[in-house]
């Protein structure tokens, strides 16, 4: 089962006893920072829960798999997202 951010942010709402208005934007905000911050290169980390950063990937030779090709893969950057020990703890403890 998997949550979407609607229900996302009606249950933060009900337990914040914000607005779904209120926690949608600080929601928004709080992607656009990951978003800016991540692309630059930056590490993200909050302590216990997780950490975003980005990762280079080399280019490479690759094939395609239709016709069996060699073809170049170029260099390219990727997402690492780490969970943390408080997260970590929630999942093994269930």
């Amino acid at each position: 089962m998997a949550m979407n951010r609607s229900e996302l942010v009606a249950e933060v709402a009900e337990k914040s006893g914000n607005t779904q208005a209120a926690v949608n934007g600080v929601l928004d905000s709080l992607f656009e920072v990951f978003e800016s911050s991540v692309s630059k290169g930056e590490k993200i980390t909050i302590p216990g829960w997780m950490s975003v950063e980005r990762t280079d990937r080399a280019a490479r030779q690759g094939r395609n798999p239709q016709t069996g090709e060699a073809i170049q893969i170029p260099a390219g950057h990727g997402v690492k997202l780490t969970a943390g020990s408080k997260l970590k703890a929630a999942v093994s403890s269930k």
